[in-house]
């Protein structure tokens, strides 16, 4: 079944677009553990927050990601960049009306 895990990112002032640069740095690994979707997304009206959607082959091939080596690496880049805010949520999807 596929997982999403869609969430908010908050970044210092002035940090987003850096952090952006990072979530959106070309990853062929991400795709070989299992990730079928992984979006960044901005937005005017939250000058300080990314927005992530990701869609995975299982929650478990999601939990593996986080120990990839350049995921650790992209982690430990972005931290710095990070306010602690964040939220989001994970769900099983049961279906949709644009694929089988």
């Amino acid at each position: 079944m596929t997982f999403a895990n869609v969430g908010t990112l908050g970044a210092l002032p002035g940090q987003r677009d850096a952090l952006v640069e990072i979530l959106t740095r070309r990853s062929s690994e991400l795709d070989q553990a299992g990730c079928l979707l992984y979006e960044v997304g901005v937005s005017e009206d939250s000058p300080d927050t990314v927005f992530v959607a990701e869609l995975w082959t299982s929650a478990e091939a999601h939990q593996a990601s986080l120990s990839l080596e350049n995921v650790q690496a992209a982690i430990q880049e972005a931290r710095p960049l990070l306010s602690g805010e964040m939220g989001g949520f994970r769900f099983d999807v049961v279906g949709s009306p644009l694929r089988a």
